[in-house]
């Protein structure tokens, strides 16, 4: 018999968001090292760093952008508005860390493992306070919600475009290693992201 479900207070909220923003940021900085993608739009934007002047973190806020309107039509102003806030503390962490941290060297398996779990890490604690971080979560969110789909398996669905995408743009053993990225990432909210698990809200 689960507990009463108990909502998060708004500093919970707040200490969630930025909490899970910032293991997001690290997740994507270990990966743009090794020079490998990852699920969801964090993997578009890494693309898009590979192959444009455009930092990662300036890319994952402009790439997201448009699926804000989804968000809010879909999913209410709450999920909007803390969406947009997941969005733009993982684009602000993701500059800090960039600008904090130097790294000399990671081996891309180091990278995908550690980069990944940290990266669904941070979009499940984002996730437990109803904020979408970047428009694969969003749109899967939105599935789940009408369809009744899971959040993690349309996430891979998803994710497994974009890396096919990439294995056409990076060199092929970065993309096999980009693969077990997004498997860390997708593990982690298809074993913890099910509804019934958790009783917060």
């Amino acid at each position: 018999m689960f507990p009463k479900a108990t909502p998060h207070t708004l500093g919970e909220d707040i200490y969630g968001l930025a909490t899970g923003s910032v293991l997001m940021a690290i997740g994507l900085t270990l990966m743009k090292a090794s020079g490998i993608v990852t699920a969801g739009m964090g993997g578009v934007a890494l693309l898009v760093s590979y192959l444009t002047p455009i930092t990662v973190d300036a890319a994952f806020w402009l790439l997201n952008m448009p699926f804000f309107l989804l968000a809010g039509s879909a999913m209410g102003r709450s999920f909007l508005i803390k969406s947009i806030a997941a969005v733009g503390l993982v684009s602000i962490w993701t500059a800090i860390t960039r600008l904090s941290m130097e790294i000399g060297y990671i081996h891309p398996a180091f990278a995908a493992l550690a980069g990944g779990t940290a990266s669904g890490a941070g979009i499940l604690a984002m996730l437990r306070h109803k904020a979408g971080v970047g428009g694969v979560t969003i749109l899967s969110i939105w599935l789940q919600k009408k369809k009744g789909w899971s959040v993690g398996w349309m996430s891979f669905v998803l994710d497994a475009a974009i890396i096919v995408t990439a294995v056409l743009m990076i060199p092929s053993e970065l993309a096999l290693y980009s693969i077990l990225s997004v498997a860390a990432v997708s593990g982690i909210l298809i074993a913890y992201h099910k509804p019934g698990r958790y009783t917060g809200y």
